[in-house]
This record gives C-alpha cells, structure tokens and sequence, in this order.
C-alpha cells in the first residue's frame, strides 16, 4: 500500500525586496494625481466663479461710470453757458465803453476861424462814420478854432480839447501835455529852391504829384517902397544886409508858429545872429489872412509865412485886399528856410476819453479819410492831402527850435 506524505503547507509567497517598494511607490503616486486633479477641478470651479464676479462688478462700475458722466453733463452745459452769458455780457459792456457823447476837435487859426469852421463841417459826419468802423458810436463831434496857436495847444494840454490839428512848433511845446499821431502829408509844389530869387519869375507857384512830407516857410516882401526895395537887391543877386532887414515894418505869427515865426527865426539867427524880436518893428497877426491884408495895404513890408501861402490869397489879393496887381508880381520872395517838418494831428493825454485803442481807432480813421476824395475837399483848408502815422521822434528838431527860440526871447 502506498503511503501518501503529509501535504505540505503552502508558506505565503513573498515579492522580493525591491519590486515590493516599486509597488507602493506606484500607488502612493496614484492615489497622489487624484488628489492632485480633485484640486485642479475645484480651482478650476473657483476662477469661475470668481471671474463671473468680476464681469458684473466691471459692468456694474461701468453703468456707475457713465451714470457719473451722465449726471455730470447737465451740469458742463450749465457752465457752458454761463460762460457763454459772461462773454456776451463783457461784448456788451465793451460795446457801451465805445460809445462816445462828445468828441471836442479844435484847429489853430491860419485861416479866417468862419472859413475854416465853414470848410471843416463835413468832417463831423466823416468821422463819425470812420469811427464806427472802428467799435465807436460818436454822438456828437464840436469843432473850435482857437484864438491862437497857443490857445489851441493850452486848450489841448488842459484836457478841455480830445484832439486837435496842430503846426509842429505848437505841438513841440506842449509834448509834456500832447501826444503826435499823425503827420500830415502835402502836395509838393513846383518850386522849392534854397534860392530865394527863383521863386520870383512872375508866375504861380503850382501843386506836383508829388507827395512831401515837409514845406519851407518864405519871407514875402510887398508892394511898399521898402518891400519892393528888399526885392530889387535879391533879385539882382545881392545879399541882405540886417540893417535892410530891420528898416522894414514886419508881420509875424504866434511863437509856437513853425513857418510864421520859429524857423524864420533860426533863419536871421543862423545869418545874422539875431532874432524876431531883434527887429525894430514887428506885428502878431492873428491869421495868415490879416497878414496878407496888411502887405497889401502897405500897413508892413514883409511877412513870414509857409510855402507857397500866395497860392491861397491871389483871388482875395484882388478882390478883398484891394490890390489890382497879380499877387505873383507885386510880391517877391527874399528869403527861404530849411524845410519843416508838416503839421500834427495830436491828441491830448488829459482827455478823459483817451486811450490806446482810440487813438489807433482815430489814426485809421483820418488815413481812410485823406483817401476820399470828400475827406481830401474838407483837409484842403489846411493844404493837408492826406496823413501818415508819427512819432515822437519825428519832431525832436521842432523842440531843438523851441528851445532856441525860448532862449532868444529871454535874451532880448
């Protein structure tokens, strides 16, 4: 009989070592990504959440923004036009500074004061509406003629007159108190020798196309015994002695005249060494007129008077002053100045309506109306064609003259 062994025990098998390790590495690391992808997901939750949050607060501080902007607009446009009502208010403001009552113009007497109020009237409407081109409503423009070339400058140095037509002499002496704006500008005239014996041929002297800035004052001798024994010796080409000059019975203007007293002046001074008020006998006459009429009458010998001053007396020569002569052949001329700087048109800085921009607003105005034919009939009365800005400066020579003469006064 056979006998079977026993059976034996099955002892557990066991992994060697190493891959047992291997094993629960791999587990360990599996159970490891779970846990790692169960974070993932939730994360993954989390920013979507959170990023639907954000959208709505984005949109909603959005909405808040542009209901901000929207409760401001009112609020701009509220100020717009406020604004809009300040710089309509400051137009019309401006608009009523500009408006002028009165405009005070005065002239110097070296025409009859009538003829020159006379000839001048349609200058008020002129400047008015020049003005008005500028932003200015002038109610009402007064025209004067002083009693004197003086009186004019004191009147404007007082503030009493705006604005005045003023010889540069006159201007000169009263600069402290009067501002220059414009020089007037003249035809040139057909004669304008230094040598007193070519301006005596007999014939008129005519206006030239040509514009000057400056004139000559003139000593015209008469038809008196004496006047015409000056001319004779000019005329033959001899010089005047002061004795020659000083028998004669003299016409003058004011002090402040340029071509009726000043530069005559320098004139003896420079060739004589004495003044005007040297000479034995010497009138004032109050205007250019008077003292042709006195010429003619014989009443003085010789008178000083601008270039060429004949061309506006020889129809009264005759028929006012009596003469039955031409004008050109009973008066010589026997002596010529330098040339003077042309006559001002100045404004007074006392006036109480004076500044900056109206005195830009006059100078614009009185160069568009020399440039009328209806402004150029009304400045004739002054032998003015038309103006040009000045300054200051351009009559320095004029105080040197002033001052010159001043100092020969006190002399004598």
């Amino acid at each position: 009989m056979r006998v079977c062994s026993p059976p034996q025990s099955i002892a557990p098998r066991h992994l060697p070592e190493g891959r047992h390790k291997q094993k629960q590495t791999i587990l360990m690391e599996e159970v490891s990504m779970k846990k790692i992808l169960a974070l993932l997901l939730a994360l993954v939750m989390l920013f979507g959440v959170l990023a639907g949050c954000t959208a709505k607060s984005t949109d909603a501080a959005d909405s808040s923004d542009q209901a901000a902007q929207d409760a401001q607009t009112p609020a701009e446009s509220t100020d717009t036009a406020d604004t809009a009502n300040t710089n309509d208010a400051a137009e019309t403001t401006d608009t009523a500074a500009k408006t002028i009552e009165t405009l005070k113009v005065a002239f110097v007497p070296s025409r009859e004061p009538q003829e020159i109020i006379t000839a001048t009237e349609p200058l008020k409407q002129l400047l008015k509406d020049e003005l008005a081109k500028e932003g200015y409503d002038v109610k009402d423009v007064e025209i004067t003629v002083g009693t004197t070339y003086e009186a004019t400058g004191e009147a404007m140095a007082a503030g009493t007159v705006d604005l005045g037509w003023l010889p540069g002499g006159t201007y000169a002496l009263f600069s402290d108190d009067v501002d220059v704006i414009l020089t007037a500008t003249r035809d040139g005239l057909s004669k304008d020798s230094d040598n007193a014996k070519d301006w005596n041929d007999g014939q008129p002297t005519e206006a030239s196309d040509k514009q000057a800035v400056s004139y000559r004052a003139l000593f015209i001798a008469g038809p008196s015994e004496k006047g015409q024994e000056l001319a004779a010796k000019v005329n033959a080409g001899e010089e005047l002695t002061w004795d020659d000059l000083n028998s004669a019975n003299w016409s003058v203007m004011g002090t402040s005249s340029p071509a009726g007293y000043i530069y005559p002046a320098l004139w003896l001074q420079d060739r004589y060494g004495k003044g005007i008020s040297d000479l034995s006998s010497a009138v004032q006459s109050d205007s250019y007129a008077s003292a042709f009429a006195r010429l003619a009458s014989g009443q003085v010998d010789v008178l000083v008077t601008y270039a060429d001053a004949r061309r506006d007396y020889a129809e009264r020569w005759n028929t006012e002053f009596g003469r039955e002569g031409s004008i050109w052949e009973e008066t010589n001329v026997i002596g010529v100045t330098a040339p003077i700087y042309n006559d001002t048109i100045s404004v007074s800085k006392n006036s109480e309506i004076m500044d900056a921009d109206l005195i830009a607003a006059l100078q614009d105005a009185f160069i568009n109306i020399g440039n009328t034919e209806e402004g150029k009939a009304v400045i004739a009365i002054y032998s003015h064609n038309g103006y040009q800005k000045a300054q200051a400066s351009d009559y320095d020579n004029e105080r040197a003259a002033q001052k010159l003469i001043q100092e020969l006064t006190a002399a004598g």
